[in-house]
């Protein structure tokens, strides 16, 4: 299996493992590391994690929870990745509004809000977005009013902004830096 398959194995499984826990959760942050160095360097973890020990997989890791999720995407601004991770995954839910609304949206944004949440076109939805250190993206989308397993969306280019601040998380701060 290549790097691609990988990815996309490792956002399948986190988004399946997602819609067992349900709706209105906070993002989370996933590391991505190869499991046969994972198993090298902790292998407890791996053991706890079920991780084989033939298997070369890519092993999601949860890190410490994130701001609320209006400031997902100031505090992925501020994270650098160790040489050790091979790429990381982000869930997040978000609400869309169909783009006629869009004049209607309040500046305030606790009155945008209420505007978003009480709108009767609004939709839920749930991104899982994963990037590797060498560009391969993939991504699953699953919406809230079509919450079964064979309508979950997926592709690389299915949340291209939040692909691009994950794959940020990547580059050195100023040039030169590595």
């Amino acid at each position: 299996m290549g790097p691609v398959s990988l990815l996309e194995e490792v956002v399948l499984d986190l988004e399946r493992h997602s819609a067992q826990e349900g709706w209105d959760a906070a993002p989370r942050l996933y590391a991505l590391v190869r499991s046969a160095e994972l198993r090298q360097a902790e292998p407890d973890l791996a053991d706890q994690l079920g991780l084989p020990a033939d298997a070369d997989t890519l092993a999601a890791l949860e890190q410490p929870a994130l701001p609320d999720r209006d400031a997902v995407e100031d505090a992925l601004a501020t994270i650098a990745w160790p040489e050790t991770v091979e790429g990381c995954a982000l869930i997040m839910e978000r609400v869309v509004l169909p783009p006629e609304a869009e004049a209607d949206i309040p500046e305030d944004d606790a009155e945008a809000a209420a505007f978003a949440a009480s709108h009767p076109g609004r939709e839920d939805v749930r991104m899982i977005v994963g990037v590797l250190r060498d560009g391969a993206r993939h991504s699953a989308l699953r919406l809230r009013r079509h919450d079964t397993d064979d309508e979950v969306l997926t592709g690389p280019d299915l949340v291209p902004a939040l692909a691009e601040a994950l794959a940020a998380t990547f580059e050195p701060d100023e040039p030169g830096d590595g």
